[in-house]
């Protein structure tokens, strides 16, 4: 829906500002928007329509959707901050980049607020088995589903990002080498819990979550009840290395981004036993040489590489000729 701007002045108004853009493009678009947005953005995929309209698998030849939310309390404000969003995106064209479609807009009142956001988030299938629901809507299982029931709130990992989709495949992929169940699975950056989830239904014995950010924590042990997995999944608040009681791993999940998975690199293979898996995703494709060299050095092997669009994921074994102390 195109708007030529709200006069509103109503307290717990707010103005959605959306725009459409090429996978190339939707990271530079993500950070203008982001520049105006007090709340941050949220990036929605463009969707195929599967299972008669009940679900959704992601199309990565068609443009993503970026939308941001701004008081409009202050329409001037707003107005202010919805110009500078379209210069911006008038300077970013001559990058060359591929299609950014036009800045679009529309009032959402805080009587819809509650229900408007979840719009965006359908049933969503990623690889053969895993599927996404939403704790909203209904899903009807095929055989061998292995069905994750989320309410993100404000954490991340969603389903919706390809760099969850990559890491949810390659966890997959995992799991049907067999090296998946009767693991011990660490959760490093664990945002709303989804892989956890994932990889206990996939088979692992037991999962902990570790994440900076309380709201993660909150997320992912609300998550894991919700899905019945309270007494398998643990959250805590924290980060890489653990405490000296926490024995290695058999898999580590880190869906960071290149910045924290270089640093990180000891510490990610210091928790796995030897032999173990580490899949790491969040990779922008400029970065993954760099990220390959420090997994190297650190001791672990890349083994497999996946992508979509601009983004890797990396499948890497400690060496088992490190020790564990």
């Amino acid at each position: 829906m195109t708007a030529a701007g709200s006069k509103s002045t109503a307290t717990g108004t707010w103005l959605e500002v959306s725009v459409e853009a090429d996978v190339e493009a939707v990271e530079a678009v993500s950070e203008i928007l982001g520049r105006v947005a007090p709340a941050g953005v949220v990036v929605e995929p463009a969707f195929e329509l599967v299972e008669e309209g009940l679900g959704a698998r992601v199309d990565p030849t068609r443009p993503a959707t970026v939308r941001a939310y701004l008081p409009a309390a202050d329409p001037a404000a707003a107005e202010r901050a919805v110009a500078e969003v379209s210069e911006a995106l008038g300077h970013l064209q001559a990058f060359g980049l591929r299609p950014i479609g036009e800045v679009r807009r529309r009032v959402i009142h805080d009587a819809d607020w509650a229900e408007a956001w979840k719009a965006y988030f359908p049933v969503l299938r990623v690889g053969r088995r895993v599927v996404i629901r939403p704790t909203w809507r209904r899903h009807r299982a095929a055989p061998g589903d292995v069905v994750i029931a989320l309410d993100p709130g404000m954490a991340f990992g969603t389903g919706l990002h390809p760099t969850t989709r990559l890491c949810l495949a390659a966890l997959e992929a995992l799991a049907d080498r067999g090296d998946v169940a009767g693991a011990r699975v660490l959760d490093v950056g664990c945002g709303s819990g989804i892989l956890a989830i994932a990889a206990v239904r996939l088979g692992a014995t037991s999962a902990v979550g570790v994440d900076t950010d309380p709201i993660a924590i909150e997320a992912t042990a609300a998550n894991a009840r919700r899905n019945h997995l309270a007494r398998r999944i643990r959250a805590r608040i924290g980060s890489l290395p653990l405490g000296s009681g926490d024995p290695p791993v058999d898999v580590v999940l880190a869906n960071l981004i290149a910045g924290v998975l270089v640093p990180l690199a000891p510490a990610l293979c210091h928790e796995l036993r030897p032999g173990g898996t580490l899949l790491a995703s969040g990779i922008f494709i400029d970065r993954e040489a760099e990220v390959r060299a420090a997994f190297e050095a650190a001791g672990l092997v890349v083994a497999t590489r996946t992508s979509e669009g601009e983004w890797v994921a990396l499948e890497a074994r400690r060496s088992p000729r490190l020790g564990t102390a």
